[in-house]
């Protein structure tokens, strides 16, 4: 159901949105009305008008990631450079300082970071994206969630780098990864990218009413979940090898992220049992010598997982958006 409501004359970003959603001239040529639509509406419906606001969606991504970098010498360089920087620092801490034999430890930390880093800034981002954009909320009608979709949008993009930057240092490095498992990668990318718009949505809603929530998130996200995922340590050597005695490796694995990780791993480290730098005949254990199926299996499950607390985040956002402009 629509109400026509008298509107205050809309700011130059929220012109440039409505232009993009209506595929009109400049919004001072349509009449001054803003249509607030009832949230009682069902989660597929809502998805099909996300996906007729397809462009709106490139745009804000455009956009998040040209604020970002605004009056930057670097610009996306930028994107490549920070993870860089982050391989750089956890290299020496954890492969020179606290080295436990691992060969190239670099390869094994930047496989599983970038898992980490697509997940956590889609997450992060998103889960402030309404409340920092509470003008465009007010005076524009288009579906909310795509806020929060442009979060992880522009999250995939700086991935998008940040993997040059994993090539790149394979390269260098003269490290090849397994062939024939490299679809593992988009395998596990998939239900990475779903689970990451499913809390991102979710987070969004929930923080217009709590804004506690993101400082919350950054807390979890920044330093709790990171360390239990097996990217500085490895999990066979370091998990399964303690947990395994007392039957608690599947507690292990009721974080989603770890297998994603470990799919990455798989494909890109490539070396289950390597050489230990330290002693050349002693293999060090790295990762499980599961078959890719397994690792298959492990990424679809989470996928459906994903997929239900995406329907439930939808549902959810849904219900609390009818209130937006209210709280903010």
């Amino acid at each position: 159901m629509a109400i026509e409501a008298p509107a205050q004359p809309p700011d130059a970003g929220s012109a440039a949105v409505t232009s993009v959603l209506d595929g009109e001239g400049p919004v001072t040529a349509r009449p001054k009305t803003t249509r607030v639509v009832s949230s009682d509406v069902a989660v597929w419906s809502r998805l099909k008008e996300v996906w007729r606001s397809r462009e709106l969606l490139v745009y804000l991504v455009r956009t998040e990631i040209k604020v970002k970098y605004k009056n930057s010498f670097l610009g996306l360089l930028w994107s490549m450079l920070s993870p860089a920087l982050t391989l750089a620092v956890y290299t020496l801490v954890f492969g020179v300082v606290l080295h436990d034999g691992m060969p190239n430890f670099a390869i094994y930390l930047f496989s599983g970071i970038l898992v980490w880093n697509l997940f956590s800034t889609g997450i992060l981002t998103a889960t402030g994206v309404v409340v920092n954009n509470a003008g465009l909320v007010k005076k524009v009608s288009f579906p909310r969630e795509i806020l929060a979709l442009a979060a992880v949008g522009s999250a995939g993009v700086f991935f998008f780098f940040q993997a040059c930057v994993m090539v790149l240092f394979m390269a260098v490095l003269h490290w090849a990864p397994a062939w024939s498992l490299l679809y593992l990668v988009l395998v596990a990318l998939v239900p990475t990218l779903v689970l990451s718009c499913a809390l991102g949505i979710f987070l969004a809603a929930i923080n217009v009413y709590m804004r506690d929530t993101q400082h919350l998130v950054t807390v979890l996200v920044g330093s709790a979940w990171f360390w239990a995922c097996p990217i500085v340590y490895s999990f066979q050597t370091t998990v399964a090898s303690r947990l395994a005695h007392h039957h608690l490796t599947w507690l292990y694995f009721m974080n989603p992220l770890t297998i994603l990780v470990m799919s990455f791993q798989r494909a890109l480290y490539a070396r289950l049992t390597p050489p230990s730098t330290y002693a050349p005949h002693a293999p060090l254990h790295v990762l499980p010598h599961w078959s890719a199926l397994t690792y298959v299996w492990g990424d679809a499950l989470v996928l459906a997982f994903a997929l239900v607390l995406f329907y439930v985040a939808m549902v959810v956002f849904g219900r609390l958006a009818g209130n937006f402009a209210e709280e903010l």
